[in-house]
């Protein structure tokens, strides 16, 4: 329900249950960034183009730069920092770094998060699957080489790879 300062919400965000109140324009990228100062979430383009805001919202890749806070109501919200555990990286962060699929790092957090929302869908067999899941994200630095590979490395022990 609405009040004079905004929305009541409840959110379980990388596993904690937030209640908050948020105004009616506030995005969810702005959400969990500056209220929860959850920063791997990245705003790159704030257009929904870019990727470098994906998260999980129930299970599905969203942009988070273009959902509102108030939409996440109830939901259950995976961002970038889920994904190690303990300090230790999950095997696709790993893929990654052995792959070099990473430069200056700022479109990682969005493609590591879409990647896993695509290999719970099921597994990544070769290099055209592999593209395809990256198709939606953009990065400047790095090529592509090195994410295409760390993709279907990953793939290839999805298994193992996603939570």
């Amino acid at each position: 329900m609405p009040d004079s300062e905004g929305h009541r919400i409840s959110v379980t965000v990388n596993g904690t249950v937030r209640e908050e109140t948020v105004g009616d324009r506030l995005t969810l990228a702005d959400f969990l960034r500056e209220r929860l100062r959850l920063t791997g979430t990245h705003l790159g383009c704030e257009h929904g183009v870019c990727g470098a805001c994906t998260v999980l919202v129930d299970g599905d890749a969203v942009r988070s730069c273009l959902m509102l806070a108030v939409q996440s109501d109830g939901a259950e919200i995976e961002t970038v920092e889920s994904l190690a555990v303990d300090g230790e990286l999950n095997p696709l962060q790993r893929a990654f770094a052995r792959n070099h699929a990473l430069q200056c790092g700022f479109c990682t957090s969005g493609f590591l998060m879409s990647v896993t929302a695509a290999l719970r869908e099921g597994p990544v067999r070769d290099e055209e699957q592999a593209r395809d899941v990256l198709s939606g994200n953009i990065c400047r630095c790095t090529g592509y080489t090195g994410l295409i590979k760390a993709v279907a490395e990953a793939g290839a022990e999805r298994k193992d790879t996603v939570r």
